[in-house]
C-alpha cells in the first residue's frame, strides 16, 4: 500500500471512529448493554432448582418420618410445607403452591423397622417437565442419603446392588452461571459485531453520503477496510470487558489460554462483522438492516448455539441448522477454554469452522458491495 492509499484509509478510519464517538448508541451497544445482560443472565437467570416448594405429609408422625422429613428441612433444594392429609396437599399443588408432595403413609416406620419395603409416595407436578425431572431426583437423592445415614445409625449397611461414585468434571459445584456467563459473550459479541455493523453501509445510503465516496478515489478494500476497522476494535474492546466482568465478577475460571481465547475472539468477530455487512449492503435501509441482525445472527446465537438449549436434545433437522450458525462454534471454544482449558480437539475444529465462515462471508460482501451507483 502506498503512502497515498495508506493515508486515504487512515482518513476514512478516523470519520468512522468520530462517527461512532459521536453515537452515544453505539458505545452502548458496545459497553452498556454486555453489563446489562451479563448481569442480567448472571443474577436473574439461573437453570439451578433450590429452595424448591415441597409439601410433605405425615400420616403418622413418629421419630423415623420425623427425621426423614427433617432431611428435607435441612436441604437446600427444597422448602418443605407440612400437610395433615394428601387432599390438602393435593389441593396445593393443582393451586401451583408447592412443585411436589413426598407422602410417608401411616405403616411407613413399621416397614421400615421391619426391614422390609418401606415405599414413600412422590407426586410431582409435570406441567414443566425439565422442573419436574430434577424435582424428582433431588428427592430420591435426599431418600437414599438419609437411607444411608438410618442404616448407619442402627450398625447397619445399606445393601445396593450398585455402587455409584460421582465424579463432575469442569463445573463441581454444578453451577448454571458458570455455563451461562462464557456463553454469553458470544451472544454479545454476536450483537455488537452484527447489529452495528448492518447499519453502516445503510445508514450512508439513507444519509446520501455513500454516493459522495463512490467519487472519491478510495478503492473498494478501503472502503470496507475502513468501515470494519473501528468497529472491530469496538467489538474486541466489548469482548474484553465482559470478560473481565465474567473473570472478576461472576468468578467464571479462565482455565485456557488468554491469548487463544483473543484469537478465535477476533475471528468470531470478524465474521459478524462480514454478515453484518452484507446485511447493511444488501438491504441499504437502517431499519431493515437492524431488523434482519437481529433475525439472521441475534436470534440463531441465543436459541441454536449450545448456549442455552442443550444441542443434542433438538431434533436431527435442527442440529443440521446449528452447523450454519457460527455462535456454535464460538459458545463451544468459550465454555472449553473457560470451565475446561486448552482441549485442543474440540477448541481447533471449531476454529477452523469459524475461519471458513469468515472467508466464505468476506467474498460475498467483496462480491455484493461495488463502488458504483445502481
Amino acid at each position: 500500500m502506498n503512502s497515498l492509499a495508506h493515508m486515504r484509509l487512515v482518513g476514512l478510519i478516523r470519520k468512522e471512529s468520530l462517527q461512532i464517538l459521536r453515537d452515544p448508541s453505539s458505545i452502548a451497544i458496545a459497553f452498556v448493554m454486555p453489563v446489562v445482560l451479563l448481569f442480567l443472565f448472571g443474577y436473574g437467570v439461573s437453570l439451578d432448582a433450590k429452595h424448591i416448594p415441597l409439601g410433605i405429609v405425615i400420616e403418622q408422625p413418629d421419630r423415623e418420618t420425623q427425621s426423614l422429613a427433617g432431611a428435607f428441612e435441612r436441604s437446600e433444594f427444597f422448602s418443605p410445607q407440612h400437610f395433615s392429609v394428601i387432599q390438602t396437599a393435593q389441593q396445593a399443588l393443582k393451586e401451583h403452591q408447592i412443585d411436589g408432595i413426598v407422602w410417608l403413609r401411616s405403616n411407613f416406620s413399621a416397614q421400615l423397622l421391619s426391614n422390609s419395603a418401606a415405599p414413600i409416595g412422590v407426586i410431582v407436578n409435570g406441567v414443566d417437565s425439565n422442573q419436574a425431572n430434577i424435582t424428582q431426583r433431588y428427592i430420591e437423592g435426599t431418600w437414599f442419603a438419609w437411607l444411608t445415614h438410618y442404616a448407619e445409625s442402627r450398625g447397619q449397611s445399606l445393601t445396593m446392588p450398585v455402587t455409584l461414585e460421582q465424579r463432575v468434571w469442569f463445573n463441581t459445584a454444578l453451577s448454571s452461571r458458570l455455563f451461562l456467563v462464557p456463553g454469553l459473550i458470544a451472544i454479545v459479541m454476536t450483537l455488537i459485531g452484527s447489529l452495528l455493523t448492518a447499519m453502516v453501509v445503510a445508514r450512508e445510503w439513507e444519509r446520501g453520503t455513500m454516493e459522495a465516496m463512490m467519487v472519491t478515489p478510495l478503492r473498494r478494500s478501503e472502503i470496507l477496510a475502513g468501515k470494519l476497522i473501528p468497529y472491530f476494535v469496538l467489538g474486541m474492546g466489548g469482548m474484553l470487558f465482559s470478560v473481565a466482568i465474567a473473570v472478576w465478577q461472576f468468578h467464571v475460571p479462565l482455565h485456557g489460554s488468554f491469548w487463544l481465547l483473543m484469537i478465535s475472539s477476533a475471528l468470531f468477530m470478524l465474521v459478524a462483522l462480514a454478515i453484518g455487512l452484507l446485511i447493511s449492503i444488501v438491504s441499504k435501509n437502517q431499519f431493515v438492516a437492524g431488523l434482519l441482525a437481529i433475525i439472521v445472527t441475534f436470534l440463531p446465537a441465543f436459541i441454536l448455539s449450545g448456549f442455552l438449549f442443550d444441542i443434542h436434545s433438538m431434533p436431527s433437522w435442527i442440529q443440521f441448522i446449528t452447523y450454519l450458525v457460527p455462535a456454535r462454534y464460538f459458545v463451544a471454544i468459550l465454555q472449553t477454554l473457560f470451565l475446561a482449558g486448552d482441549v485442543w480437539s474440540v477448541v481447533l475444529p471449531n476454529i477452523g469452522a469459524l475461519l471458513i465462515m469468515s472467508l466464505f462471508y468476506f467474498s460475498l460482501v467483496w462480491r455484493k458491495f461495488h463502488k458504483r451507483l445502481e
